[in-house]
């Protein structure tokens, strides 16, 4: 797998991935996409030679940007929509809108520069399925996903002590033992 074309045949032949996808296009969510493990984990256990399994995932995040969705109840709406839909999955809907005050960032202009800056270049991944096609936004491309490689983003750069807590707090490498983890500088950490 080395190509965004590979990566949407994977994800368009998996049901459950469409199923979920599709569940979220019918909240017609502007700028709406599920991203992070995702995406990430299925290419990752793809590339491991296992099947994807969405009921792997600790949660289904769910982003969107929208200025008319600001508080976080209507998130929470969102997720028992989802819930009443495909019912038993762990569904996290955040509205990118406001997710700049929590992160310390200058205020998103799409969802693409939210996903820009979350931690990983590999879960900086998201999919959606518009009017029935399947879309990918990858800020940072997808070199590192498929090349098996965790390191930060660049805004992720200057938060070193937080990439490696996260990275090792996700134990990612006992289920993906081909992963490399990259520090800032590029080298193994």
């Amino acid at each position: 797998m080395q190509t965004v074309n590979e990566i949407a045949t994977l994800i368009e032949r998996h049901a459950d991935m469409m199923r979920l996808l599709r569940a979220v296009e019918k909240l017609d969510l502007p700028d709406c996409w599920i991203g992070a493990g995702f995406i990430r984990n299925a290419v990752w256990d793809s590339l491991h030679q296992r099947v994807p399994n969405c009921s792997l995932l600790n949660d289904v995040d769910v982003v969107f940007l929208s200025r008319a969705f600001q508080d976080s109840a209507s998130d929470v709406a969102f997720e028992a929509r989802l819930q009443a839909m495909c019912p038993n999955v762990p569904w996290s809907v955040k509205n990118q809108a406001r997710m700049h005050v929590r992160n310390g960032d200058t205020p998103y202009s799409n969802t693409e520069s939210a996903i820009a800056v979350w931690p990983e270049t590999a879960t900086a991944v998201a999919a959606r399925l518009r009017d029935g096609r399947l879309e990918l936004l990858a800020p940072h491309g997808i070199a590192d996903l498929v090349g098996l490689i965790v390191r930060p983003t660049p805004a992720f750069v200057s938060k070193l002590q937080e990439f490696e807590s996260r990275v090792q707090s996700k134990n990612w490498k006992a289920r993906w033992p081909r992963l490399t983890v990259l520090s800032s500088s590029g080298s193994p950490s």
